[in-house]
């Protein structure tokens, strides 16, 4: 077993390390330590302090990150270097900023099921992430064996994310595994992202052939699973193929995702592209090509909200996390709170008179 094996590729190769540095991958990242993988075997290590002490967040080592790593097998070793990301998984972080949950995959995997849980809304803005995340999203639909509406979901999913593959699966008979598999090759690495109780442990194990993740059942009067999964960690399969398991994540933010909202809702962009004003806002502006296909059928009311949602979402995040931007937003109401009290000191003298 070699790093090679852990998707060491090409890209990576070629990033300079420092002389008595080697190549190695993290596979979970705990508290204190990491969870590391090179040539030299599997081993915990740690940061070097006065490498990462200015670091930002989403500048330490994630699950999926090559990092340049004195090694020592029977110690602890290392972190000198996190190597240039090839795709990145970030969610906004409640406190302010973004999270980094996982680094270096080929395919997003966004799992959710297909029983009473089922939310085109959700799946539309984990879409947005997938996208954003510089890899290509799959849409895996489990419990297919509960749902009467495979097919009608399907075919709803298709019409919103355009070329994305779209996997039903029985994780308990396997059915439609073997059109993920031949769609997959080793080496090739896949991040699980769905919420809690959607059965990603179930189709880890399924993909897997055999048991490696804790699973639970799941409830019968809302058809939601319990949360099994603690943390963020790879597997290898025997198949050659890697996967990043995540917590489900009740909340999920679209963080900066501004080029994953255009690719999730390129037909509203498109549309968007024929309204008459360049600043349209698409709400009661004349002559506007998204209002025009609302009013036609020709778009989803639905789509088109959650359009809407996402985008004020992405436009707080940024001002929140753009000193300029924040101060223009200060500025304006400001300015809309003087008026209102212009407005209110010239009533009062009129009344007077």
């Amino acid at each position: 077993m070699t790093i090679n094996n852990y998707g060491f590729t090409d890209f990576f190769e070629t990033q300079t390390l420092a002389q008595g540095l080697i190549p190695a991958r993290v596979t979970a990242v705990f508290k204190d330590f990491f969870k590391v993988v090179s040539d030299d075997g599997e081993h915990l290590a740690k940061l070097k302090y006065v490498a990462f002490m200015d670091a930002m967040n989403t500048d330490l080592p994630a699950v999926g990150d090559f990092v340049a790593l004195e090694s020592y097998p029977n110690d602890t070793s290392i972190i000198h270097e996190v190597l240039r990301r090839k795709t990145v998984f970030k969610r906004s972080d409640p406190a302010g900023g973004e999270q980094l949950v996982a680094a270096n995959f080929d395919y997003v995997f966004i799992v959710t099921s297909l029983n009473h849980d089922f939310n085109m809304n959700r799946l539309e803005r984990y879409l947005t992430i997938a996208w954003d995340s510089g890899a290509k999203p799959v849409v895996i639909l489990t419990k297919a064996d509960l749902s009467d509406n495979v097919d009608p979901i399907r075919d709803e999913i298709e019409l919103v994310a355009y070329g994305v593959p779209v996997f039903p699966v029985d994780n308990l008979s396997k059915r439609g595994f073997e059109e993920i598999e031949a769609f997959l090759k080793p080496n090739e690495t896949i991040v699980l992202l769905g919420s809690s109780g959607v059965g990603k442990s179930s189709f880890i194990n399924a993909l897997s052939r055999k048991t490696l993740m804790k699973t639970s059942e799941i409830r019968e009067d809302d058809s939601k699973g319990k949360h099994t999964t603690t943390h963020r960690e790879m597997h290898l399969l025997e198949s050659g193929l890697l996967v990043i398991d995540t917590p489900g994540m009740r909340e999920l933010g679209i963080g900066q995702a501004s080029d994953g909202l255009g690719e999730t809702f390129q037909d509203i962009e498109q549309l968007a592209e024929s309204c008459k004003f360049r600043n349209c806002q698409h709400g009661s502006e004349p002559e506007c090509a998204v209002q025009d296909a609302l009013t036609s059928g020709n778009l989803s009311e639905a789509h088109y909200q959650n359009w809407i949602k996402l985008k004020r979402e992405l436009a707080y995040f940024e001002r929140k996390n753009d000193p300029a931007l924040q101060r223009a937003a200060k500025q304006k109401w400001k300015t809309v709170h003087k008026a209102i009290e212009a407005q209110y000191k010239s009533n009062l003298k009129a009344r007077k008179k």
